[in-house]
């Protein structure tokens, strides 16, 4: 492709490219020599399973793959024992190494569900950080100042506020910047928490003569709510690894804004085709359940599989559009001796036992919020109970069965 053609591409859902103009001479100088740019996104492993959340930075690599370009899939198994201090009010407990190591393992698992392996060279900086002496750490330190570093917001905040900040965490962006200088990066991709980290690689890439590489930022992808940055604790992510029910099931459930938004940072469809759908959600030529279905199908279809896409729409629409339940809703067998003799028990503590919910407070909201279904009857009495034989077929919200055998 010619250079404008790849910026249109690199250009979307792109909250800055620092600098533009240096983007272009880049891929200018890389048409005419040949010679692809070097493009890197770096992972810590602090946690073992990635959401779309994660996916965002992956997709702007993958589109640097097929432009051709070297992709850098560098963890930061070194960096990971530190821990980003990014946007925290506190300082982080380390991990382990056992810790990183085994995060780091799933995410190789996880990342080639939207990456080239052939064309991905996963890095840890283990490999050039460990080699690092004491005299070379007091080298790379006395490259920024301390108000260099309390121009970070979150530093700023925490001396503002009085509250500590460790030196190891001053010297997690510089080990990051660091990365950079290691493999002679043209290119780094990151979230916009994560912009002075990736503008001290540029100083840095400076310091050791190097052309400082081009810093691309892409925003936080907010959550199925469509307000909080995705995220496990809060409870509104969309994992890779879940089921292709659960992954359609979500999609389905998101706004048409957020939709959108989700087309734009994680679909492959192109931008001419997403400008279309565009248009026809606008003049109502186009249904906005139709475009999530697609939605769907595309990211099941890349985390699972095609056949998995079709079947997880089979299923949605058989649950929710026929009012059916699905044939392979878990069963859940209740001993009677748990039951300790007696011929009833509460349906909330049953929600539970069933894991439809993770408490018994939550069952009891769910059945007052009219959330829970008995057997396809909607229930609304928080002290409802059940016989202690038979079997139910139990439902919460729109995703959540159970068949509940007693025994």
């Amino acid at each position: 492709m010619s250079v404008s053609e790849q910026l249109e591409i690199l250009r979307r859902g792109v909250v800055e490219i620092l600098l533009e103009k240096d983007l272009i001479e880049k891929l200018e100088k890389s048409e005419k020599t040949g010679i692809p740019l070097r493009v890197k996104a770096g992972f810590d492993p602090t946690a073992p399973d990635l959401h779309l959340g994660h996916t965002v930075l992956l997709q702007k690599l993958r589109q640097f793959q097929q432009l051709g370009h070297e992709v850098f899939f560098l963890i930061g198994d070194f960096t990971g024992m530190i821990g980003d201090p990014t946007g925290k009010s506190e300082t982080r407990k380390a991990l382990t190494r056992e810790d990183v190591l085994r995060n780091a393992e799933t995410y190789k698992e996880q990342v080639f569900k939207v990456l080239d392996p052939v064309k991905t060279r996963v890095v840890f900086n283990s490999e050039w950080l460990s080699l690092l002496k004491a005299s070379d750490l007091i080298g790379l330190a006395a490259k920024y100042t301390v108000a260099r570093m309390l121009e970070r917001e979150d530093f700023y905040k925490r001396y503002s506020n009085q509250l500590p900040i460790s030196i190891h965490e001053f010297l997690y962006p510089l080990i990051q910047g660091y990365d950079s200088v290691a493999l002679k990066a043209d290119v780094e991709l990151g979230g916009t928490d994560q912009k002075f980290n990736l503008l001290v690689g540029r100083e840095l890439q400076r310091e050791w003569g190097q052309n400082p590489q081009t810093v691309i930022t892409m925003p936080l992808l907010e959550g199925l709510d469509g307000v909080n940055k995705m995220s496990k604790s809060l409870g509104n992510y969309i994992g890779i690894n879940e089921s292709p029910d659960d992954i359609f099931g979500k999609i389905m459930s998101i706004s048409d804004p957020l939709m959108i938004r989700y087309y734009e940072l994680l679909s492959d469809v192109p931008l001419s085709q997403l400008n279309n759908l565009k248009k026809g959600l606008e003049d109502g030529s186009v249904h906005p359940m139709d475009a999530k279905k697609s939605l769907g199908r595309e990211l099941v279809a890349r985390y699972h599989s095609a056949v998995a896409a079709v079947r997880a729409e089979e299923n949605f629409v058989s649950r929710f559009r026929d009012n059916l339940v699905p044939d392979d809703m878990p069963v859940v067998k209740i001993p009677a001796a748990s039951i300790s003799g007696e011929e009833t028990v509460l349906l909330f503590k049953v929600l539970a036992t069933a894991s439809l919910v993770k408490s018994n407070g939550e069952g009891r909201r769910a059945i007052q919020q009219g959330g829970v279904k008995v057997n396809s009857e909607r229930v609304s009495d928080e002290g409802l109970e059940i016989a202690c034989k038979g079997e139910y077929v139990l439902q919460v919200g729109k995703r959540r069965f159970a068949k509940v055998v007693f025994e």
